[in-house]
């Protein structure tokens, strides 16, 4: 566990798939990193849900949960996020009350509000702002207390890509079911504290929900309903500098602005992301750091993840300016370098958020070289 005096780190893990690699192999790098990050110290092991990219083998963050709860012993499991929308509430509480059943005190489960738009060119939750609907008022780069705080990137365009689209239908989502997320979140923590009531006044028990406690978490890209939300239920809040960093410091006010103090917390609690690559010396850093851009375009245009490519590879892999353009804000505020560097960078993070704890989510081809970065940022850190 770590130290009383040091900012506890957790990890987010995607299990990225990489060139020539099968989801199966990426799945164990995932089991095998959640076991090392235990061993360093980290506070949390958190599962992503990413579905239809070829890159991404975390898609069902609930099952993988299990089996990272069965791999390690102490580390916390969760998500970050379960996206609601794609579940039933009771789904949702019957699979994570399973694993606090089985790994008591150990379970974390994140909300996210992630889906598609209530209306034709509106922005779906989740994402940042569509090209064309980023007001003209919004601030360039910036630099506050040490900490870059980019532009707001457009995204998409006014339609959806097909993947997109495509997720949607075969997840039985609609326009606008966002607008249920704070009644399934009230749902789903009713059905732990037996609380919950069906529209009639019935009483529902959910086992094996009922009398586990989980710690719920909300996370959020924006200052908008999640922020809010997370502060209106006195729920500690993730928030995603390493998804929408132009609007990382906007959510964690708007979240301490709506807090109110609550059975889980009497003052408020931010968690916040970090993309990080450290290796030994900066040069060899950055030569692990090719084939993020290809990589993360494949994410931020709406096409989908692509399998991560060698450090060789990428060097073939060129795009072209839109597309570095898209990507600038992510390139821009990845934390590559040796320890020293990234620790001093992850500081200046907490130092500008207030966060209590920084998440930390690492992609590289090799496996092996994810398991080192993580290590290496554990001994600098202090864990």
């Amino acid at each position: 566990m770590p130290k009383p005096s040091v900012t506890p780190l957790s990890v987010l893990d995607l299990s990225p798939v990489s060139a020539g690699q099968t989801p199966g192999d990426a799945l164990r790098s995932t089991l095998a990193l959640a076991a090392s990050a235990e061993a360093s110290g980290y506070s949390r092991y958190w599962l992503a849900e990413h579905h239809l990219n070829t890159g991404v083998a975390g898609s069902a963050p609930h099952i993988l949960a299990g089996l990272v709860a069965s791999a390690t012993k102490t580390i916390r499991v969760g998500t970050a996020a379960t996206l609601l929308g794609n579940y039933r509430a009771l789904q949702i509480a019957e699979s994570i009350g399973t694993l606090a059943a089985v790994f008591p005190d150990r379970l974390d489960l994140g909300f996210g509000r992630s889906g598609p738009p209530k209306s034709p060119g509106e922005p779906a939750p989740g994402f940042v702002a569509a090209a064309g609907s980023i007001p003209e008022a919004d601030p360039a780069v910036r630099v506050v207390d040490g900490l870059l705080v980019p532009a707001p990137r457009p995204i998409f365009g006014a339609v959806l890509p097909r993947k997109f689209r495509l997720q949607g239908e075969l997840l039985g989502r609609f326009p606008g079911d966002t607008e249920n997320f704070e009644d399934d979140v009230q749902d789903i923590i009713g059905f732990f504290t037996g609380e919950y009531r069906t529209r009639h006044g019935e009483e529902v028990t959910a086992t094996p929900a009922l009398g586990q406690s989980p710690q719920f978490w909300i996370h959020g890209s924006t200052a908008g309903p999640s922020a809010r939300l997370a502060g209106k239920l006195g729920l500690p809040f993730g928030a995603n500098y390493h998804v929408a960093p132009a609007n990382v410091l906007d959510s964690v006010a708007e979240y301490r602005a709506h807090f109110k103090p609550s059975a889980a917390l009497a003052e408020p609690h931010v968690i916040v992301s970090a993309d990080v690559l450290v290796a030994p010396d900066e040069h060899r850093a950055q030569r692990l750091s090719r084939g993020y851009a290809q990589w993360v375009h494949g994410i931020r245009s709406g096409h989908g993840a692509i399998p991560y490519p060698s450090p060789e590879d990428a060097l073939e892999l060129r795009l072209d300016a839109e597309a570095e353009d898209l990507i600038k804000d992510r390139l821009d505020t990845r934390f590559v370098g040796d320890p020293h560097q990234v620790s001093e960078k992850l500081r200046t993070l907490q130092r500008a958020t207030g966060a209590q704890e920084l998440l930390i989510t690492t992609i590289a081809y090799h496996p092996a070289d994810r398991e080192t970065s993580y290590q290496l940022l554990a001994e600098a850190w202090g864990l």
